[in-house]
């Protein structure tokens, strides 16, 4: 499997300064970030470490999903995953991730909600960005589409 690049580059202190995120490897954009910006709750046309996680784990997590529908004898006809990443203070110090909700609602042929369900527990233990996020607690509302 390929490695991946993304670059970011920094000017000024962490209240006043700024920068950019390339997403190098694919070269799918470039992307502004700022702390006052990623802890506002708009963040002005800016992204952040917890926006871009947020997509590498829903991104991994639909894709991890629908092998197991598969494998469940399923077919997934739609997934639609959001993650919906936290920050908030560490008692330690600093910062750190409090926690990750990931909303998976499916569109499945094949499969029941109990069977949907395990097999999106699966994923949600199997995903590699959730085995990279291991510390950080994950939880999961799957359902069916009615």
């Amino acid at each position: 499997m390929p490695t991946r690049t993304a670059r970011t580059a920094w000017t000024g202190s962490l209240q006043d300064g700024n920068g950019t995120v390339e997403l190098a490897s694919s070269k799918a954009g470039s992307y502004d970030v700022s702390f006052p910006k990623r802890s506002a709750e708009d963040a002005g046309g800016a992204t952040s470490p917890e926006e871009l996680i947020a997509a590498a784990h829903s991104s991994c997590y639909a894709m991890q999903l629908s092998a197991f529908v598969a494998e469940a004898g399923g077919t997934p006809q739609a997934l639609d995953v959001s993650a919906d990443v936290s920050l908030g203070e560490d008692p330690a110090g600093g910062f750190k991730l409090t926690g990750i909700t990931l909303t998976v609602r499916g569109e499945v042929d094949g499969l029941d909600e109990a069977a949907f369900v395990q097999a999106a527990e699966k994923a949600k233990e199997q995903c590699p960005v959730s085995k990279a996020l291991t510390g950080v607690d994950i939880t999961l509302d799957a359902a069916l589409k009615s």
